[in-house]
């Protein structure tokens, strides 16, 4: 029995090894060197043929994870569990490089497992009879393997340890605790998981974002906080497989600010607001403050018609023609104090719309969150009530709502699980299915039930199952493309090395026929379509037929990406552009931005322009698709109806809109207060 150090995080686990007459067909293996202590790695973990093959740091991931397939002879086949290709010298001569190919069963691909000291293992080619080795004896991560005449040096030895078969989570960390908070920073604390091999790690959010990860021995971790916030703080417990617990209860926490400030910033002036067609354009010159002005609010006729977080120019949009408005300033600081109200300034709007958004109607407002949206072929439309698990028909001419049906076998997680997107397809008149991804005790998952008479009838039919679940990280959105397989999101589970796994649903965007089935062409024989998600929640098709698809970021960068056959995005090694995003297979964002001004989830594409709705940037951008390039973005509706879940197309041209202001990180019913909202566009 040998161990093995989890690099960086002082963690001493078991592994059992094995030597060439144990080498179990039906197992997985890490090949670690006996040199350098390091794994046996696809290059990026990437899955194409001609990857080259390196080594790095061990972490278990799925691309360190081999099986052997017996070849005949004594020989082996080395396949990745990753990529399901196996392991290549393309030529015989010294020094040629390991790469992964299609499996042809030829002699390149084909290894002896010799046994050499320590119960340690050569791997010797039976093309060239040369052995796999690390060049130049390297240490470093990244470093190439190739083949060189045998040695018997150390950097030709590899240890086969084999990765238990575990399957089994870890539980829910109980009993989570603040304590000693400051105002930039806080202890939580927890009582310990239990797993069957034990916990490796617990990893610590708030509100979906990863703050720390801490060892399995730890049962707290300090954080740094900031000042003014307030955050719900959980905590998730991970065992050496990557199993993930469900996460612990929400703990909140509201940061107090580090100084006490009474004083409200100066009043903004030289205020200025200027039409075009039905929309203002309100400026202003910068206030003062003691501490730092934090955000600007902007007063339409008295009322606060919306915000910004430091800019100093707002467009209002949506309004009426040939009316006049009355506009003011006030600043506020972070402590909240607010300025005097500059002095107003009017403006007239003209006789018609002349920008691309010309006016917003609140259709009807809810009490539960308003998650999937989808239009039917009358103009009514269906929306999903997240947290209630029911499914509501709107009218659009008259504000009027009906509850359809409830959908059963759902559960929330006490953070964003439960009844989420809602897809119909083009043949919906002639078979109407209601297409429904929702949470349930044990994954996420889609269904399919009747809508006939008005009314969903029968019991739904279940179309794919075993999606990850976990308090946040649950993706959601389905959207039929113009081929006619229904896609989805789907979130990494709070786990980002889900997200690179092939063999897991998570961290994807999926594609399967309507009937649950998977479509012949999808790249890798599953229902994964792309890979190296997040937490993807917004699908949107275009006029040619390509894939949008918006995805939140962790605390940097959220990311808009065409989604192309096979692509890996690169969760969790890179994050919209930083992290290490250099990898050559990595596809990259087509526009990504700034987490505080985003946290987007849905999409909508009308007349080749991408509308993307924003939560934490509480705001709608609008976005020209030119060739395959995001132009002309435009942000419209800054702080005017709070924080944007959802938006679709509406029959008429236009859009439905939903909000996400209250009760979006629980599970509780009936506990939101949001909007519905239509909009109707210009050119």
């Amino acid at each position: 029995m040998c161990t093995v150090v989890l690099a960086g995080l002082g963690v001493v686990l078991p592994a059992p090894a094995a030597s060439a007459a144990t080498v179990d067909t039906g197992a997985s293996y890490v090949l670690v060197n006996r040199n350098s202590g390091k794994a046996l790695d696809i290059d990026g973990s990437a899955t194409a043929a001609g990857a080259r093959i390196t080594q790095r740091t061990r972490d278990d991931r799925s691309s360190q994870q081999w099986q052997f397939a017996d070849a005949g002879g004594g020989y082996y086949r080395i396949k990745s569990k990753h990529s399901t290709m196996v392991l290549t010298f393309p030529s015989t001569a010294d020094g040629t490089g390991l790469v992964q190919r299609t499996d042809t069963g030829r002699p390149g691909q084909q290894f002896r497992l010799a046994d050499a000291a320590g119960g340690d293992v050569r791997l010797l080619s039976r093309a060239g009879g040369k052995a796999v080795d690390v060049l130049n004896s390297s240490t470093a991560d990244g470093a190439r393997v190739v083949q060189l005449p045998g040695s018997g040096d150390t950097s030709q030895r590899w240890q086969l340890v084999e990765l238990d078969a575990d399957t089994t989570p870890p539980t829910a960390p109980a009993d989570p605790r603040t304590s000693n908070l400051t105002c930039t920073g806080v202890t939580l604390s927890w009582s310990a998981s239990s797993d069957d091999t034990g916990v490796a790690f617990y990893d610590v959010y708030h509100d979906g974002q990863l703050m720390k990860s801490v060892p399995g021995t730890a049962l707290s971790a300090e954080l740094t906080v900031v000042p003014g916030v307030t955050w719900g703080l959980y905590v998730n417990a991970r065992d050496a497989a990557g199993n993930v617990s469900q996460a612990s209860a929400t703990v909140p926490v509201t940061v107090p600010q580090c100084q006490a400030d009474t004083e409200p910033p100066t009043t903004p002036g030289g205020v200025t607001a200027t039409a075009s067609g039905t929309t203002v354009t309100v400026r202003w010159t910068a206030a003062t403050d003691n501490v730092g002005v934090t955000g600007y609010e902007i007063l339409r006729d008295g009322t606060a018609a919306g915000s910004t977080s430091g800019a100093t120019t707002f467009t209002d949009s949506g309004l009426a023609a040939d009316t006049r408005y009355q506009y003011q300033v006030r600043a506020r600081d972070a402590q909240g104090n607010r300025s005097a109200s500059s002095t107003p300034v009017a403006v007239t709007t003209g006789a018609s719309c002349a920008t691309a958004l010309c006016s917003v109607t609140r259709v009807t407002t809810e009490t539960d969150l308003p998650w999937g949206l989808t239009t039917l072929p009358d103009g009514q439309a269906l929306y999903s009530r997240r947290d209630t698990f029911e499914i509501v028909r709107l009218d659009p001419a008259t504000g009027t709502k009906t509850v359809v049906g409830r959908m059963p076998d759902v559960a929330g997680t006490d953070g964003e699980g439960g009844v989420l997107g809602l897809a119909v397809a083009a043949d919906f008149s002639a078979d109407p299915w209601l297409y429904v991804m929702h949470t349930s005790a044990t994954d996420n998952r889609v269904v399919r039930v009747r809508y006939t008479g008005g009314v969903l009838t029968g019991s739904p039919q279940v179309l794919l199952t075993g999606i990850p679940r976990n308090k946040y990280h649950n993706g959601g959105r389905l959207r039929f493309g113009p081929d006619g397989k229904l896609y989805l999101s789907t979130g990494d589970g709070q786990n980002g090395a889900w997200a690179q796994d092939l063999t897991s649903l998570a961290g994807k965007v999926l594609r399967i026929n309507p009937d649950g089935s998977i479509p012949s062409d999808n790249p890798f024989g599953t229902a994964v379509w792309s890979y190296g998600h997040r937490n993807p929640q917004g699908l949107a098709f275009d006029s040619q037929g390509r894939l949008w698809e918006q995805e939140f970021g962790n605390s940097v960068m959220d990311e808009t990406n065409l989604i192309v056959r096979g692509g890996n995005y690169g969760w969790p090694a890179c994050e919209g552009t930083t992290g290490s995003c250099a990898n050559p297979g990595f596809v990259a964002p087509k526009h990504t931005y700034p987490v505080a001004e985003g946290s987007c989830s849905g999409i909508a594409v009308v007349r080749d322009a991408l509308y993307i709705a924003c939560e934490r940037g509480m705001r709608l951008y609008r976005a020209v698709i030119s060739g395959d390039t995001l132009t002309d973005v435009q942000q419209y509706l800054n702080g005017t109806y709070g924080r944007l879940r959802t938006v679709e197309p509406s029959a008429d041209g236009g859009l439905w809109l939903t909000t996400t202001n209250h009760g979006d990180k629980d599970s509780i019913p009936n506990n939101s207060n949001e909007s519905i909202l239509k909009v109707e566009l210009g050119r």
